[in-house]
């Protein structure tokens, strides 16, 4: 029901909110993720890029609209053990394939794999990066304002 702060930047350039905006609706729609595994797909990915605007974003949706359970996102947000270990597993795997630009090590990725996800969905979390990666970086040269929207879910 409105447009998010981050949008006006991205639209200076079209090519940037177009491919923004269906690769995000492609990984919403078909990625094999729950929409609670999604958003810890998303606030990984941001904490990673350290977006502030990005992971508060996720953080209101996770609350509000994708299911994440109370606890799960208070771990996240804290940078603690998520009491879950499917979505720790994810959430660190994410992170790693950030952080290591797509090399995670051979126990992260077994830990995912035994958690019962896929190489496919590996794959779409490469997705959720190149989208992350165009909106956190977006954020972060334009030095986006929260929205009010997301203004209860600030990092501190």
């Amino acid at each position: 029901g409105f447009i998010p702060n981050m949008y006006a930047n991205m639209v200076n350039v079209p090519g940037v909110l177009s491919t923004y905006l269906h690769g995000y609706a492609e990984f919403r729609q078909k990625s094999g993720f729950s929409p609670t595994e999604q958003e810890v797909v998303f606030l990984a990915i941001s904490q990673q890029n350290g977006c502030n605007y990005c992971t508060a974003a996720h953080s209101m949706l996770a609350d509000k609209m994708s299911g994440v359970p109370a606890p799960a996102l208070a771990a996240m947000r804290a940078h603690q053990t998520i009491p879950d270990a499917k979505l720790q597993a994810l959430y660190t795997y994410a992170q790693e394939l950030v952080r290591t630009g797509g090399k995670p090590s051979q126990a992260v990725g077994d830990a995912f794999l035994t958690a019962g996800y896929t190489e496919n969905h590996a794959l779409q979390i490469v997705l959720a990066s190149a989208v992350k990666t165009l909106s956190n970086y977006t954020n972060h040269l334009c030095q986006t304002e929260v929205d009010e929207k997301f203004s209860a879910y600030k990092v501190a």
